[in-house]
């Protein structure tokens, strides 16, 4: 069995790295300011940012590695499991830890948009990187919120200040990664040619009798994206869902199919629908025909 330290509240981390408890709802670490402490595997129970000049290696998320640089961010949800098993190691670490519970937010706009912030999703694969003056901006803001902490008694009045503050520290996080998916839309036709050929190889190998219709899970996996940003990095590139692609790569292949004399059900086992009207119904759906009246053309 692994280690796992859960942090059901802000505070199980502070207490587990030694940090002072500033709030029951949200916790403000400065690494530099502590001692040595060991690594910990972490069951969130709250959301977090790592905001760090440098990350341990090989750092998990669920059964992935992380993909981590100097100076960025790592975001974490209620749910998720990162971070890296204690070994026994102690170690040191620069940078700002902001943690904070879910009923924070309770009745707040922020409560209605957090979801909305995709990058909580996203960085089994990668972190949030930052530019200097974003690191600058996004570290006063939290030194600042840990000043509010810890110079004010807790009131509505506080709990709406510290909720603003980290409004703004989560909208640099969202410009951050909207910079993120716009430099992989730079490099897209790469990704796009390597998507291209994953689908190909897929239906070359026959991986559709026994696997079904390849999904965008399936494709993201096999490029190191996570499903989400995949998504949107494909949305970037050519105005269409990664699930549009795979549709109207599988409409491609059935019109040969048809042309080349496969019945209708033949077309539909072929490519690896369950039922032939699953078929029917995509391909109607795709290109405004049914197969039949396609033939009929």
């Amino acid at each position: 069995m692994k280690k796992i330290l859960k942090i059901n509240t802000p505070n199980d981390y502070a207490r587990f790295v030694d940090a002072p408890e500033l709030h029951p709802l949200i916790s403000i670490i400065h690494y530099d300011e502590l001692g040595p402490f060991r690594h910990s595997l972490n069951n969130y129970g709250v959301y977090g940012l790592f905001i760090q000049r440098q990350f341990p290696k090989n750092l998990s998320y669920g059964m992935k590695t992380m993909q981590v640089c100097d100076a960025s961010i790592i975001a974490v949800e209620p749910g998720q499991i990162g971070g890296l098993e204690d070994n026994g190691e102690r170690i040191s670490l620069s940078g700002w830890v902001l943690l904070w519970s879910p009923e924070l937010l309770h009745g707040s706009e922020l409560e209605r948009q957090i979801d909305h912030y995709q990058f909580f999703s996203y960085f089994f694969t990668d972190s949030l990187r930052m530019e200097p003056e974003e690191w600058l901006c996004i570290t006063q803001l939290v030194s600042q919120m840990r000043q509010e902490l810890m110079g004010s008694e807790d009131s509505p009045s506080l709990r709406n200040i510290l909720l603003a503050y980290l409004r703004l520290i989560l909208e640099y996080c969202n410009r951050i990664y909207l910079r993120q998916v716009s430099e992989e839309y730079h490099s897209g036709s790469d990704l796009l040619k390597r998507f291209h050929n994953l689908l190909q190889q897929y239906f070359r190998e026959n991986r559709q009798l026994s696997d079904g219709l390849p999904t965008v899970a399936f494709c993201a996996s096999e490029l190191a994206y996570s499903p989400r940003y995949f998504g949107d990095i494909v949305r970037k590139a050519t105005g269409s869902t990664a699930i549009g692609y795979i549709h109207n790569y599988v409409i491609n292949q059935a019109k040969s199919l048809l042309m080349n004399g496969h019945n209708i059900s033949e077309t539909s086992r072929l490519l690896g629908f369950d039922f032939p009207h699953h078929f029917t119904r995509l391909f109607k759906r795709m290109t405004g025909l049914t197969p039949s009246e396609f033939l009929g053309k």
